[in-house]
């Protein structure tokens, strides 16, 4: 799946400067001290468990702020929450009120008590797991498919499939901005430092905007084609995006310069997140397993073998937990096959 050299431009062949890619494809010298606790670490707890969650197909996993809940999105119209209990997830309640297809939902980013969703039926839900209800229900302007919540807790931006991106105050519930591209929108993701708007699209470009003013920054060629996912580690030093070209590129937020590839992955890259100490990034795409990678070195540290495709993936914030999901309804092979289960990796191998 590697694109050819002469694809990928000059940038890409270590000339640096603002949007480049600075060091291709680094190779480290053997596996840091990380690399060898976190194995040994995974050694004992390798184990992945599934919980059901869904009549249908999960679009989305988010942990809450402070790990304590799970909270999943469906094509079956709901979003479940789940409560982290030692080694296991406990249903705690099922959120229901969509007519489509839930795509996406995040949390408050220091709320533990409020996520929100994002909808097909042109909604997006607030909702409140100490009264499990929905606080606010928001009408957009077309079938909405991505969405995230600012790090200062301030505002929800959500893109439909119409490449227009809203920006919506969490207090009022009122519209405060919005943004057609001209372009396809893919995801979505303010930085941490909530002074600047990202959003990665079709042409293999991020896009950069100003916040709170939504003037371009900058545009960056990250890959030669379709950049689908985007996101920031918690320390704020980088961020990764991942490519229908089968690449996952880590970025210097202050430099704006590519500092690695990882290229384990021969399908494209659908979703990406970094563990809570910003030191490993997990990868998955339609291969049967999740990469997960040291982030300094571009090291192997460990893969997750799953049955079938993976659409969502999210650490725990506070512990070495990965929770993802797969399609992993497929009546074509196997009807009997579980549908809509959320699984949690990093399990002891004796629970």
């Amino acid at each position: 799946m590697a694109a050819p050299a002469a694809a990928l431009g000059p940038s890409a062949l270590g000339q640096s400067g603002p949007g480049s890619m600075a060091h291709w494809c680094s190779v480290s010298s053997g596996p840091t001290r990380y690399v060898l606790g976190m194995q040994e670490l995974f050694r004992g707890h390798s184990k992945t468990r599934e919980f059901p969650a869904h009549s249908a197909k999960v679009h989305s996993v988010a942990w809450s702020c402070d790990g304590r809940r799970l909270a999943s999105g469906s094509f079956d119209k709901t979003a479940s929450v789940f409560l982290l209990e030692k080694d296991r997830l406990v249903k705690e309640n099922n959120y229901r009120g969509h007519g489509d297809s839930v795509d996406q939902l995040c949390w408050h980013p220091s709320n533990p008590d409020l996520f929100v969703t994002a909808s097909g039926d042109k909604t997006i839900r607030i909702w409140d797991v100490r009264t499990t209800k929905c606080i606010a229900t928001v009408n957009t302007k077309g079938e909405n498919i991505n969405i995230c919540w600012s790090p200062d807790g301030q505002t929800i931006a959500v893109g439909n499939k119409d490449d227009v991106v809203t920006f919506i105050d969490a207090k009022t519930h009122r519209s405060k901005a919005e943004e057609q591209f001209k372009f396809e929108v893919n995801e979505i993701s303010w930085n941490n430092d909530n002074n600047m708007f990202f959003l990665t699209n079709g042409n293999g470009c991020i896009n950069i905007l100003s916040y709170p003013e939504l003037k371009p920054v900058q545009s960056i060629n990250a890959h030669p084609s379709n950049c689908i996912c985007i996101k920031f580690d918690p320390t704020g030093r980088y961020f990764a995006t991942g490519s229908a070209d089968a690449l996952v590129s880590l970025w210097d937020v202050d430099e704006l310069v590519c500092v690695r590839c990882f290229s384990r992955l021969d399908w494209p890259v659908r979703t990406l997140s970094f563990s809570h100490d910003g030191k490993m990034l997990a990868s998955a795409s339609e291969d049967h397993f999740i990469d997960i990678a040291e982030v300094e070195t571009g090291d192997k540290l460990w893969e997750v073998q799953c049955e079938s495709p993976t659409f969502t993936v999210a650490w725990h914030p506070k512990r070495p937990l990965l929770a993802f999901a797969c399609d992993d309804k497929d009546g074509k092979y196997d009807s009997s096959r579980e549908a809509g289960t959320v699984k949690l990796f990093g399990l002891p191998n004796d629970s």
